[in-house]
């Protein structure tokens, strides 16, 4: 008996035949060299039995206890060497003998299955920890699909794999042997989450994150019950999803640094452009003084409110930069909505030129906000509806008051399609109306930030003309 040999059709005839031979000898040996009785042969040829069954499985034990039986009866049942036997105690001795040899086969055949498998469980469990370890450890080349597919092939020892990302439309492969024509499958099993077994030992199953398939996975050279090939499978999704994730995170803090990174940029303008703009301000309020002529000083006037213009232009661009890069914090205090609202508007100057301005808040309405960020989102609301309203109509700055109050921005023009009514609030959306116009696309997108930031929320509808606009914030508590 010696190790194992492969399970083969060319592997099962030579452990037959190995099986055969220790027969032979061992009944040479009590036959012609060291006569023994009939119960200890049998006892002999039981454990070459129980050694067969052990060492290699039922199929060699059951063949092997078949050909003792006959040795036994042929070479030491009397008649010797006839397939009868004259006494009826042998009889039963024999179909003792036979009984007990294919008992034992059975059991012992059944113990080494169970063996094996046990082994066979316990080797894709550490497999499966090996996958598990890697996959989380990963830095980030592992985690990527690439990394992924190497420690699936590695863990399992498979001669070829093929990772599909259904995100990227990526496939990533692994192992000694390529898979050709794999890719259509690949898809085709992602699309259907489905799996699909090959006769030669290729295998190809689908990647679930919860029910929605997110990829496929092919593998050749591995032997997977269903229930270790789910798991491979659920162990590939997470770590394909990692690599989303840090994907996203990684995209994430580039652009936060970029925002920090152009704030820091604008700050340093900001500073130089202060100087300037404060001495031209200080020299046309001293010129005012000097000059005589209505035309002059009109001039001076314009020079002055450009100045402060500019100056409120680079404040709310260094603003708009700090709230993108959410490098900001909200300081709430007290104010008056209607003279808050009214300092804005004033600080439009000449821009509101054939356009009436309605203010209807009244003059109670209390709000707990942060006035810096609160004036840079009003600036952009009424922006918005100088953009998108001809000259010559009214805008109309309104307050709602319950749970919160709600400042409401009215104003004529072009209706916002339904569909477009939220996503205008995202960075870089402009409504499909208007693409004749400038902008970036991120000024009501800050407004929703600040918003949130204070607990509130903008909302807008379209109808009958009129587009409205309502920033709701919270309400100042009530003192006595």
């Amino acid at each position: 008996m010696g190790a194992a040999i492969p399970s083969r059709p060319l592997g099962l005839a030579l452990r037959v035949a190995v099986a055969l031979g220790a027969l032979a000898g061992a009944t040479a040996l009590f036959h012609y060299v060291v006569p023994a009785n009939p119960t200890t042969v049998a006892l002999s040829y039981l454990l070459l039995v129980l050694l067969a069954a052990t060492e290699w499985g039922l199929p060699e034990a059951t063949l092997l206890a078949a050909a003792a039986s006959l040795a036994y009866n042929l070479f030491f049942l009397p008649p010797v060497g006839m397939l009868t036997i004259a006494d009826p105690e042998n009889w039963a001795s024999f179909f003792a003998f036979m009984a007990t040899a294919i008992v034992v086969s059975q059991l012992s055949g059944r113990a080494r299955a169970r063996r094996l498998d046990a082994e066979a469980r316990q080797r894709d469990l550490e497999r499966l920890y090996t996958l598990s370890r890697g996959l989380l450890l990963a830095e980030e080349g592992g985690a990527a699909p690439t990394g992924i597919a190497r420690h699936i092939a590695d863990a399992f020892e498979l001669e070829g794999l093929a990772l599909y990302d259904q995100h990227t439309g990526t496939i990533a492969r692994a192992g000694r042997t390529d898979l050709p024509d794999i890719d259509a499958r690949l898809r085709d099993v992602a699309r259907q989450a489905t799996t699909w077994r090959e006769p030669g030992g290729l295998v190809v199953t689908a990647i679930r994150l919860g029910r929605a398939p997110i990829g496929s996975l092919a593998m050749l050279g591995g032997t997977m019950n269903d229930t270790v090939l789910q798991s491979v499978a659920n162990l590939a999704a997470i770590g394909l999803e990692r690599a989303r994730e840090r994907d996203v995170a990684s995209t994430t803090e580039a652009a936060r640094r970029s925002g920090e990174l152009r704030a820091a940029l604008l700050d340093a303008v900001a500073h130089e452009f202060k100087t300037p703009l404060t001495s031209i301000r200080a020299a046309a309020g001293g010129l005012t003084g000097l000059v005589s002529t209505g035309d002059a000083r009109e001039l001076l006037a314009i020079v002055d409110e450009e100045s402060a213009r500019l100056q409120g232009l680079v404040s709310d661009a260094i603003w708009m930069l700090h709230v993108e890069a959410g490098d900001f914090e909200v300081r709430p205090e007290r104010h008056d909505l209607r003279g808050l609202v009214n300092r804005v508007v004033r600080d439009f100057g000449t821009r509101l030129a054939g356009r009436t301005v309605t203010n209807r808040i009244p003059a109670d309405v209390q709000i707990e906000a942060d006035a810096e960020l609160l004036g840079l989102a009003l600036r952009q609301l009424v922006d918005n509806a100088l953009k998108y309203s001809s000259p010559g109509t009214v805008i109309e700055l309104d307050a709602a008051m319950g749970a919160t109050a709600d400042l409401v921005v009215r104003n004529s023009g072009p209706a916002i399609p339904e569909h477009e009514r939220d996503r205008i609030f995202e960075r870089f959306v402009r409504g499909s109306q208007s693409a004749p116009l400038s902008g970036s696309g991120m000024g009501l997108a800050i407004v929703r930030r600040i918003a949130r930031a204070h607990g509130g929320d903008v909302t807008a509808s379209s109808g009958g003309g009129v587009t409205e606009f309502r920033l709701s914030l919270p309400r100042a508590e009530v003192t006595r």
